[in-house]
């Protein structure tokens, strides 16, 4: 595992998203209510940031065709995505958010 600091843990309230490169590949901060996701910034179906889209609940969507991704697991959550995103495991710790991208 390789745990990388990305973030403050209380810079997000919830619903917000971060664009973080830890190894130089960009990926999305979320805080969702459940708590911090990271998964890939592009959306699996189409090459679109999903930076643009919004985070409802424990999901996020991609605003170019409306699919919602739930951020635990990736999976697109209805049409047209149908692959799911990267997700990455995070945690809290050290008034740090840490994504392990290892």
């Amino acid at each position: 595992m390789t745990w990388i600091a990305v973030a403050d843990a209380d810079e997000l309230a919830v619903g917000q998203m971060k664009r973080v490169a830890p190894t130089g590949k960009p990926l999305l901060l979320v805080r969702a209510e459940a708590g911090h996701y990271c998964v890939d910034e592009m959306c699996s179906h189409e090459d679109y940031s999903l930076w643009f889209g919004c985070v409802k609940g424990n999901a996020i969507k991609c605003s170019l065709h409306g699919s919602y991704f739930d951020l635990a697991s990736g999976q697109p959550l209805n049409e047209p995505a149908d692959c799911p995103l990267v997700t990455y495991p995070t945690k809290r710790d050290a008034g740090q958010v840490w994504v392990d991208v290892g």
